[in-house]
């Protein structure tokens, strides 16, 4: 089931969208719906979840990039309830270092999490950097 709505990315504060309620409701999901957001030709995944009151879903500086928008834009959105398993592709310099405990700590964290994890990992600029993230993770892991 997919649902497409109007939206409007506010002039300055946050970067989300309003998300009317009774789309949310539709999805019959809960309260943070785990979606499929398109935009244009644009598609990435996200939750819709409630913040301040209303809900919403945020569009981030890649996601407004890629799908063209910007502050003050109005454009059609549409939602699509994701289904498919939320899993991070782990890199190997990062699995190599996980021993047990690591692996089994890294197991209980949420895809967000995770995911942020290995953004910090990815985008370090030189090898040195890397490595550093890598021991930033484990010794996160350990808490």
């Amino acid at each position: 089931m997919s649902v497409s709505f109007e939206a409007t990315l506010p002039a300055s504060g946050p970067t989300g969208i309003e998300v009317p309620a009774e789309v949310v409701e539709g999805f019959n999901a809960g309260k943070r719906v785990p979606v499929v957001v398109t935009i244009g030709d644009y598609s990435y995944r996200s939750t819709v979840a409630p913040y301040k009151g209303p809900y919403m879903i945020s569009v981030s500086a890649e996601n407004r990039a890629g799908a063209g928008v910007g502050h003050g834009d109005t454009f059609t959105v549409t939602l699509e309830h994701d289904t498919a398993p939320r899993v991070v592709d782990v890199p190997d310099d990062l699995a190599a270092a996980f021993g047990d405990d690591a692996r089994a700590a890294w197991q209980k964290l949420s895809f967000s999490h995770q995911n942020a994890h290995v953004q910090s990992v990815l985008s370090a600029k030189s090898a040195e950097t890397r490595g550093r993230r890598v021991e930033a993770v484990l010794l996160a892991l350990q808490d």
